[in-house]
């Protein structure tokens, strides 16, 4: 799709949506912009009778297939707000281009500039809400659609298997990481022991205010499973939101359910979500599309996979492997792709040079994709001679060439797949293999090249 042309489709959904809300919310439309990123979500403002509605419309997926259906999503909200959880109002829903109209929620979603004592009420007052949604009623919302597991004793796997639906339906080359994640689930999945709930599970989002959540956000892979699957996720957005310490939170949780916390469960849970960018978008990232947010994807599964080496290793208690920083190289192309960086960057921060939002998000995206092209040229050669090294070790033999050790790679986990005989060397293989895949992001030192480990649980 061409530029125009995409530009021109942006602009009739976007109409569609100011005609669904004058039409069917009712109202004038005073304003409607739709956010520059991967998924479409447009902001609006609606007056009706004097008043001014500031709305939310929230979109299907382009780069990837939902893991729950958007109607799905949005019945879980709908559900939670009627009772008395704070989500956002919904007001209905628009057939093309498919979406739902919220109310726009104020807030923070993070807690830039608040003190350490709103943070913490903050992230109480949400630990109490989990409390509320984990005391509902499931068969009320199974009843309403809402999906779970055939039996309360696998509802803890239940979402991972609608990932691997997506990754299996969408896989477009080898992924060895990722089958030997899955292989390892397979032979020792977390035990929900009959526990069933409401779950948020891409738990941790909200937008909270001096000191006090607002509301509960991005329900998308909502649905009924194991309370302490909510309870797992947030681990790794607290590197960049910060909540506080977990077992002190765990402790505030018993505290308000009267439920132990099921430690060896909230490990394996914790592995299995770190899964979840990798299994959705490794397809993305092999092969993009002209949507695609390929650096924002790329950073999402590379950090994940990393947060997985890391989790499986205190789970197994393996001590892992770190490497050295590879020599930089030039190569012919070295100034271009350089050039063409800077080139980016300029375009994409000058003081009004670039006036259109979605141009300024997609030069942003583009500059970092120069940036690890370049870094790519100064390291890709060491990096896949190390991948490659590793794999002469663990295979006999040395493959003809990166692509070919991927593809070699996944043969030798799916035979181990059942038995699990050579799980410690691959996961010191494949720890090594993503600390390298890392490195490949951007330059030392800068944000997309920079781990964040999350909070260990002992």
């Amino acid at each position: 799709m061409s530029a125009t042309s995409a530009s021109d489709s942006r602009s009739a959904a976007t109409e569609r949506v100011r005609h669904w809300l004058e039409n069917s919310f009712g109202g004038t439309v005073l304003r409607i912009h739709r956010q520059p990123r991967w998924r479409p979500v447009w902001f609006a403002g609606v007056e009706r009778d004097g008043i001014t509605h500031e709305l939310v419309i929230r979109g299907d997926r382009t780069d990837m297939p939902l893991i729950f259906p958007l109607r799905h999503e949005m019945t879980l909200q709908s559900m939670l707000h009627e009772h008395g959880v704070p989500t956002p109002a919904v007001h209905g829903w628009i057939d093309q281009p498919m979406a739902y109209v919220m109310d726009h929620v104020a807030g923070q979603q993070d807690f830039t500039g608040c003190s350490e004592s709103q943070r913490d009420s903050a992230v109480d007052d949400y630990l109490q809400i989990l409390a509320r949604i984990h005391a509902l009623d499931v068969e009320e919302f199974a009843a309403a659609g809402i999906m779970r597991a055939s039996a309360p004793e696998l509802s803890g796997g239940f979402g991972l298997s609608r990932y691997e639906q997506v990754y299996r339906s969408t896989k477009n080359g080898p992924d060895p990481f990722m089958e030997f994640c899955l292989g390892w689930l397979r032979r020792n999945p977390p035990k929900s022991l009959g526990r069933e709930s409401v779950i948020c599970w891409d738990s941790g989002q909200f937008h909270q205010a001096e000191g006090k959540i607002v509301a509960v956000l991005d329900l998308e892979i909502g649905h009924i499973g194991d309370p302490m699957m909510d309870l797992a996720a947030w681990r790794m957005r607290d590197t960049i939101v910060g909540y506080g310490e977990f077992p002190k939170l765990y402790a505030r949780y018993e505290e308000l359910t009267g439920t132990e916390v099921d430690l060896d469960a909230l490990m394996r849970h914790h592995f299995m979500f770190t899964l979840t960018n990798q299994l959705a978008l490794g397809q993305a990232v092999r092969r993009p599309t002209a949507d695609t947010d390929l650096m924002t994807n790329m950073q999402w599964c590379f950090e994940t996979n990393l947060f997985a080496t890391e989790a499986l290793a205190e789970l197994l208690d393996i001590e892992l492997p770190t490497i050295s920083n590879p020599p930089s190289e030039t190569g012919r192309a070295s100034t271009a792709v350089e050039h063409l960086a800077e080139a980016l960057r300029s375009l994409s921060v000058g003081d009004g040079a670039v006036d259109d939002e979605f141009l300024r998000y997609r030069l942003r995206a583009l500059f970092r994709e120069a940036r690890h092209a370049a870094r790519a040229i100064e390291v890709g050669n060491s990096v896949s001679a190390d991948d490659l090294e590793d794999l002469h070790r663990l295979l006999g033999h040395r493959p003809a060439d990166w692509t070919t050790g991927e593809a070699e790679l996944e043969t030798f986990v799916l035979a181990d797949a059942d038995t699990g005989a050579h799980d410690e060397t691959l996961v010191r293989l494949f720890h090594a293999r993503n600390l390298r895949a890392h490195q490949l992001l951007g330059p030392p030192g800068s944000a997309m090249a920079t781990h964040l480990p999350i909070q260990t649980f002992r």
